[in-house]
């Protein structure tokens, strides 16, 4: 019998791991448990009624229904957005493609705040089209279109994030052999396409849908940041709180916690079937396998 001269792997001794799981679940705590404990026992510190009372108020109501409405607008142009982008990059080819991947990603390198500022710069008086749109009587900024640009600019990459790398490692195969059979593009998407990228998709759109609704930086810029009028539930809880109006800052904030918890269980649900990074592998070697 040969003797085991294996060399001990990193994480064997009892001791190390129990004191890496206990520092990582001491962070997690500290970082995430405990504020999320603090936002939901301050926004129910009055009460249910005092909490029903503060969600009801109409700068409050009017705040939310201006960030779903935002959403609602938003989250679908990028989608298609990112339907489209990772088709053209991933089902041709053509000069720019890796161009065109590196513009898609710019979204994530740029802070939102500058986005914002950049729209000032674009859309404002002073800006490009500044006289132009007065003429015309048209308001970008200070408006709900400013807020719906500034919220597309920064979730722009998330669809076709999850798409192009899915779409990559499928390759072309089932694309050509239906377009070779006579069907159209948009019929080649439907029923060849479509079914193999739906869980990725609906992962890229809850991820695109939770932060549109959670964006703070390149709204406050363009919103002008009016009560009542263009303020998005992020940058009511921001007035609430300088209002020293504590219990209803928080309680709007349980709202996009809630909606975070929510977005998270179904970013698990989706994973489970074969969205987001789990399904890249799986996609790669299933591709490898065939070839």
């Amino acid at each position: 019998m040969k003797a085991d001269h294996r060399l001990p792997r990193i994480g064997d001794a009892p001791l190390f791991r129990r004191l890496l799981i206990a520092g990582v679940l001491l962070m997690a705590l500290v970082l995430v448990v405990l504020p999320l404990g603090v936002i939901f026992a301050q926004a129910f510190a009055q009460g249910l009624p005092y909490f029903a009372a503060t969600i009801g108020q109409a700068d409050t109501l009017h705040a939310i229904f201006l960030t779903v409405v935002t959403a609602l607008i938003a989250v679908p142009i990028n989608t298609a957005f990112g339907i489209a982008a990772a088709w053209a990059v991933t089902k041709f080819d053509f000069p720019g493609r890796r161009a065109l991947i590196v513009l898609i990603e710019i979204p994530f390198s740029i802070s939102p705040i500058v986005a914002g500022i950049a729209y000032l710069f674009v859309y404002g008086l002073q800006g490009l089209f500044g006289d132009v749109l007065m003429d015309a009587n048209v308001k970008i900024l200070f408006a709900l279109p400013g807020i719906v640009l500034a919220s597309m600019f920064v979730t722009a990459p998330f669809v076709a994030r999850e798409l192009i790398p899915l779409m990559q490692a499928q390759g072309r195969d089932l694309e050509e052999a239906a377009t070779s059979l006579g069907a159209g593009g948009l019929r080649t998407f439907l029923r060849v396409t479509l079914p193999n990228i739906r869980w990725a998709l609906l992962y890229g759109v809850v991820l695109c849908n939770a932060r549109v609704m959670g964006e703070f930086g390149a709204v406050s810029v363009v919103s002008g940041n009016i009560r009542g009028q263009t303020n998005t539930l992020p940058l009511h809880i921001e007035l609430l709180y300088h209002d020293y109006n504590t219990v209803g800052a928080f309680a709007a904030a349980s709202i996009l916690t809630v909606l975070a918890l929510v977005t998270l269980v179904i970013k698990v649900f989706l994973e489970a079937r074969g969205a987001g990074r789990r399904t890249r592998p799986q996609a790669a070697a299933t591709q490898g396998g065939t070839a």
